[in-house]
């Protein structure tokens, strides 16, 4: 048995879309001790999957996860497929919030990966591999996270690489990593969740960013690649909360006036209301949209931790939406993989 135990991430957005630009893409992000993915894996004759719901597992033949259940059928697959093995038995034992901007597919594809490697003795060698589990194409944040956690800029592709149909799954690489910090062990990160419709996903992503590219003005590029090199990489290099978090809520703000013909606005409803509420509050150093949404981050401290949850909870009420809020510590490091089923389950607060 293998079990493989992985965070999630937060998508600050990209440095350029613009195809006047000579390279495309590169994300910043940061991985998350919380919310966690947990999959374990054990050899067997063909691939089989488990979905545990919070009331026990559930076999194939219940309709407990199915879209949960299909994604890792199909990483399984995938996964033996690579390494040349029969077969896994794939149990879920925790999955995140699917397609809410905190990195689900991604994480559940590498963990899914790990646990089916290592459960057959085998190397995950994630990075060369998640091209073809279909991750990894355009952002190296949640594949460079599920490495080594902290904060992480990828370097994004060459811009002459951009085709308008998506590749095939296997036909490119994931971008290298450009900078990787620790993040200070006293930085909090706010999650306020509402309970809204899922950000986008598969062909409605590709087509969205497609689009966005296709028309993204060259100079929100040259304010963003400012914004990284002056503002951002020196906050985290020095350990200042507060001018990270103003700055990556910065490169948010930017990157959704990209998307903004896209998603109906500089951020997705209701998003931008609770944006606008955290960001007046002195608990919370800067906020915006993970990805797609609808999750929203704030950036905050140990100290102002409790003042920030008070603060999110604020922001749904303001809103009129339900949700839930949780605040939660940066990992330093990448996924947890064990041999056996203990442990790996941490909280992360």
């Amino acid at each position: 048995m293998a079990r493989v135990c992985a965070g999630a991430r937060l998508h600050f957005g990209f440095c350029n879309l613009s195809l006047s630009h000579e390279r495309l893409y590169g994300a910043l992000g940061v991985g998350l001790a919380a919310p966690r993915v947990v999959v374990d894996a054990e050899p067997a004759p063909a691939v089989r999957v488990t979905v545990e719901d919070g009331e026990g597992d559930r076999s194939e033949s219940v309709d407990s996860a199915p879209s949960v259940r299909d994604d890792v059928r199909g990483y399984a697959s995938a996964a033996v497929d690579l390494l040349g093995v029969d077969g896994a038995r794939v149990a879920v034992r925790a999955s995140l919030p699917r397609h809410a901007g905190l990195g689900s597919g991604t994480q559940l594809a590498a963990a899914t990966l790990a646990a089916v490697a290592t459960a057959h003795g085998e190397p995950a060698r994630v990075r060369e591999r998640a091209p073809a589990l279909g991750r990894g194409g355009r952002s190296g944040v949640g594949v460079a996270t599920f490495e080594s956690g902290g904060f992480v800029l990828d370097a994004g592709h060459p811009t002459a690489r951009f085709t308008t149909d998506r590749p095939a799954d296997g036909e490119w690489t994931v971008p290298p990593v450009a900078a990787r910090h620790a993040v200070p062990g006293g930085w909090r990160f706010l999650l306020v969740e509402p309970d809204a419709d899922p950000g986008r996903s598969g062909a409605a992503e590709d087509d969205a960013m497609r689009a966005a590219v296709e028309r993204a003005e060259p100079g929100l590029a040259d304010r963003i690649g400012g914004t990284v090199t002056r503002r951002v990489l020196p906050a985290v290099a020095t350990g200042n909360a507060e001018a990270f978090g103003a700055a990556v809520a910065e490169i948010g703000r930017l990157n959704g006036t990209w998307y903004a013909d896209e998603q109906g606005g500089v951020y997705r409803p209701p998003v931008g209301e609770l944006v606008a509420s955290l960001s007046a509050d002195a608990a919370v150093f800067g906020a915006g949209q993970s990805s797609w949404g609808p999750t929203v981050y704030g950036v905050t401290d140990a100290d102002h931790a409790d003042a920030a949850r008070e603060a999110g909870e604020r922001a749904l009420d303001a809103a009129g939406v339900g949700g839930s809020v949780s605040v939660v510590r940066a990992a330093n490091e990448g996924a947890r993989v064990t041999e056996g089923a203990a442990g790996g389950e941490d909280e992360g607060k």
